[in-house]
């Protein structure tokens, strides 16, 4: 198998960022990971005046020297592929071919300046494979532009631009340190009036997702206002009155102020509050609840356009699925070993489900499979303690696809595969009614699943599940002898009886 990489330069109008992007091609088993990234705040589209003016001396002196950081990067890490990406800021300059050859003189690099259409795309793709989104809206904001993108059945089928990036809109609406009411007022009328030309963004158009730096600060603020644990915000749903209150402080704020509120970066204080109302604006015209945030961008979108350039579109089947099979396959995960304890856990939860001993709810079978095949990949760090480091890993990388709520339960279901009463612990904040009983079920299914797979040789082939005299009974169906599995199930006999209120007894 082949190890590639590839280095995502985002020349954005709000910041610089260099991603580079690893991956292995070649098998089912294959993975992808970021393994480097360079962010520099350069404000490139700084004072630039509306309508196409000129990228102004110092704002591009900052970028020239960014790039040239980058591209010397590339070659001092053996980086061959690498794609250097302008958006909004450049590609409406009116000295954009001059900044373009200064930069190619200076860097080696050409630069490529993405269209409107381009960019949405990229936005489009980073979001659709990295959510749940399937019909709605994607919205993907930086420093110059936003980019709204209408998705039915995963496939975008249109999108439309606008001037309305954080720059832009602070530099335009918002530049007294004291923001007034009228000045918000004033902001989203403009905002409403360019949203005008999209009447497709209306009550009834589906989900939001949205993508870009200040949504992820936005998000980052609200968990933390919210005394929610925080493990990064993939899959966080902002909710609109968590954001009206956002709004509310940071214009009740100074850019200093905004800069110390825990969540938002320093380096974006001073213009988060123009991106929070255009993106609290186009809720409000959409009718959106809720908006499910992602870490992935626009380096992404490059990303999976190339990982993914034998589908068309290139977005993964089963963003879930494939989420927790690339995790799995960087840590080397024993895949025969996995995947025959997730076939017995569901088996032995599709049973215990048949004689309705629990909801048999879609979602739970599925956050078992995702700790089934994931339970064992702490052993990348040591096999002492292998179940925490398998906890901090799930919850430390992130699976795109799943909310918080979801990565912190399967993160605990791998945190108790091998013992200890299962506990929601610091997670509790993220949960539901009832996620307390779903975790000692999973925990106890998959546990007795994993020690009927003890001697990692799949002989446990099948089980079968008979509820006599109201115990449960698993009878092994094996050809070779099952001491070991049987011995080490009728073990997890207490957790069993604890997830079910029965007695488990395990025979050949």
């Amino acid at each position: 198998m082949e190890e590639r990489r590839l280095a995502v330069v985002d020349l954005g109008s709000n910041s610089f960022r260099l991603v580079v992007f690893t991956w292995e091609d070649g098998s089912e088993w294959s993975w992808w990971k970021r393994t480097d990234e360079i962010y520099e705040p350069v404000r490139v589209g700084e004072g630039q005046a509306e309508g196409g003016g000129p990228l102004q001396a110092a704002p591009m002196e900052r970028a020239l020297e960014t790039i040239e950081l980058f591209a010397h990067f590339c070659r001092a890490t053996g980086i061959r592929d690498v794609r250097p990406l302008a958006t909004s800021a450049i590609r409406e300059a009116s000295n954009r071919e001059e900044f373009l050859r200064r930069a190619n003189v200076r860097s080696g690099l050409d630069v490529q300046v993405l269209s409107q259409a381009e960019e949405a795309r990229y936005g489009y793709l980073a979001a659709v494979n990295s959510t749940t989104l399937t019909d709605g809206v994607a919205l993907d904001i930086g420093g110059g532009s936003m980019q709204l993108t209408r998705v039915g059945e995963r496939r975008a089928t249109t999108a439309s631009s606008w001037r309305l990036g954080a720059v832009v809109t602070t530099e335009k609406f918002l530049t007294d340190p004291r923001v007034k009411p009228k000045h918000l007022k004033t902001l989203r009328a403009h905002v409403r009036e360019e949203l005008s030309s999209a009447p497709w963004v209306a009550p009834g158009v589906g989900d939001l997702a949205g993508v870009g730096g200040a949504i992820r600060n936005l998000a980052a603020a609200a968990m933390l206002a919210a005394g929610m644990p925080s493990y990064g915000v993939q899959g966080f749903r902002l909710e609109r009155g968590a954001l009206d209150d956002l709004v509310e402080q940071l214009a009740e704020a100074t850019p200093a102020e905004r800069r110390r509120i825990p969540g938002i970066k320093p380096e974006r204080g001073d213009v988060i509050l123009g991106a929070a109302v255009v993106v609290q604006s186009v809720m409000e015209r959409g009718g959106f609840d809720s908006l499910e945030v992602t870490d992935a961008g626009l380096r992404e979108g490059v990303f999976f356009s190339v990982l993914l350039d034998d589908l068309d579109p290139p977005l993964f089947p089963d963003v879930r699925r494939a989420s927790v099979k690339n995790l799995a396959a960087q840590y080397d995960a024993d895949t025969a070993h996995t995947d025959h304890v997730a076939v017995l856990a569901l088996h032995l939860w599709d049973e215990m489900a048949a004689a309705g001993a629990h909801p048999a709810a879609r979602e739970e079978r599925e956050l078992l499979w995702a700790a089934a095949m994931l339970h064992d990949i702490g052993v990348a760090v040591d096999y002492d303690d292998h179940h925490k480091h398998s906890r901090y890993l799930i919850l430390n990388a992130g699976l795109p696809g799943f909310s918080p709520r979801e990565t912190a339960l399967i993160g605990q279901m791998a945190r108790y595969h091998r013992k200890g009463q299962p506990t929601l612990g610091e997670f509790e904040p993220l949960m539901r009614r009832g996620d307390d009983a779903l975790l000692t079920r999973c925990a106890a299914v998959l546990r007795v699943a994993e020690q009927l797979e003890r001697p990692r040789d799949q002989s446990v082939r099948r089980v079968h599940v008979s509820h006599p005299d109201g115990r449960v009974e698993l009878r092994l169906e094996s050809d070779v002898d099952v001491t070991v599995p049987r011995w080490a199930a009728e073990r997890e006999g207490d957790i069993f009886a604890l997830a079910f209120g029965r007695d488990l007894a395990v025979v050949a």
